[in-house]
């Protein structure tokens, strides 16, 4: 059942509209309840997400919030970045992707709510198992209450933290944001605090 709350989202859209109107169309045929999270539609079972419809410049997409437990052989489900642990993507360009692939998709969706039904969970890598940049390594040596301070951040601040100062190919920029960044660690703020 279509939710209101939703419907604006779908109005908004100028470049994707019909792609968009198709998405939800097939997801709602799959009996999943409509809910708008973090701004745009979001399609759960029993209080669980499910999968997402969200657009782009380039493309729209379905986000499965545990793609990489689902079965990808046919290669349509895509990690959007190599940080990305659980979500995968279905990328489209236009409708006829999406008309064309309509058995498929509902396979998928289908297969994410037994997922929820099996309560399985994606493995996800622990933020100890992350790398700390050499520039960031030597400032928590030197610094005692900036290694309290960063220690106490939840384990999410602390990985948006390792990646971000990781993400630099130069030892001046990894530099340079890992002081920009110390205040604010200090206060106990995550990266996007």
């Amino acid at each position: 059942m279509m939710n209101p709350k939703v419907d604006f989202y779908f109005e908004k859209a100028d470049k994707w509209q019909e792609e968009l109107e198709q998405l939800r169309k097939i997801i709602l045929e799959c009996e999943l309840t409509e809910e708008l999270k973090w701004g745009v539609p979001c399609y759960t079972f029993q209080k669980s997400n499910v999968v997402l419809i969200h657009d782009f410049k380039e493309y729209c997409a379905l986000l499965f919030m545990k793609g990489a437990l689902l079965d990808n052989s046919n290669g349509l489900l895509i990690q959007q970045t190599e940080n990305v642990q659980a979500a995968r993507q279905i990328r489209f360009t236009n409708l006829r992707g999406i008309v064309d692939n309509k058995a498929i998709l509902k396979a998928y969706i289908y297969e994410a709510i037994e997922v929820e039904k099996a309560g399985l969970k994606v493995e996800l890598k622990k933020t100890t198992e992350y790398s700390i940049p050499e520039e960031f390594q030597q400032k928590l040596d030197e610094s005692s209450s900036l290694k309290i301070a960063f220690e106490a951040l939840t384990h999410g601040r602390q990985r948006a933290y390792l990646l971000h100062f990781a993400q630099p190919k130069q030892a001046k920029t990894r530099e340079a944001r890992v002081e920009k960044c110390i205040p604010q660690i200090m206060d106990g703020k995550g990266l996007n605090d």
